[in-house]
């Protein structure tokens, strides 16, 4: 039995992994992944609502480390350069998560409900981050757009890293960046 609610967490979070890889995610239930974990039913839902959330454990925390980031960014910086400095202090955190992260993608992918709700996260994170860059003083409309454009480019380098990680994430996320500078460089 897990000693703590950490470790019965990530227990559950890693017996969600396995069995959504080996049975699917709609085939797989609350009872299975507690029993995998070695601990109750009861023990799931006190740390996730269901059987979805499960594999978005951390979002929250990751929303509020890079509106933190954002708001205390240096006065001047434009609104892409703050996002970037944002999302390399989290790097750092989903660097240690890499084991959980890559199986993570590969079940949202194959589930459309996790697509779904991916998408959701998505937009709530996007949403977080163009209001951190209007506290900043950024207008609505390049908070909007710069937010939509940073995270699609933050997960885009996300993407890269896992499939290259002899580089760091930080390195795919300043390449990713650079291609996006090019990129509107290119349309005007």
């Amino acid at each position: 039995m897990p000693r703590s609610g950490e470790e019965a967490r990530r227990r559950l979070q890693q017996a969600a992994l396995e069995l959504y890889a080996e049975r699917g995610f709609d085939r797989t239930t609350t009872a299975e992944i507690a029993a995998r974990a070695g601990v109750t039913e009861r023990t799931f839902f006190r740390h996730f609502p269901d059987k979805r959330e499960v594999l978005f454990d951390g979002e929250a925390t990751l929303r509020a480390d890079l509106t933190r980031s954002v708001a205390d960014a240096l006065d001047g910086l434009p609104p892409l350069e703050v996002l970037l400095r944002a999302f390399r202090k989290a790097a750092r955190i989903i660097e240690g998560n890499r084991l959980f992260a890559e199986p993570r993608l590969a079940v949202i992918a194959a589930t459309p409900a996790l697509r779904e709700r991916d998408l959701a996260k998505a937009a709530a994170m996007t949403d977080a981050l163009a209001g951190a860059l209007r506290e900043r003083g950024v207008t609505d409309r390049i908070a909007a757009l710069a937010a939509q454009t940073g995270w699609a480019t933050f997960h885009h380098a996300v993407v890269a890293w896992l499939e290259d990680s002899e580089r760091g994430l930080a390195e795919h996320l300043t390449e990713a960046f650079d291609d996006l500078r090019v990129l509107a460089a290119e349309a005007g």
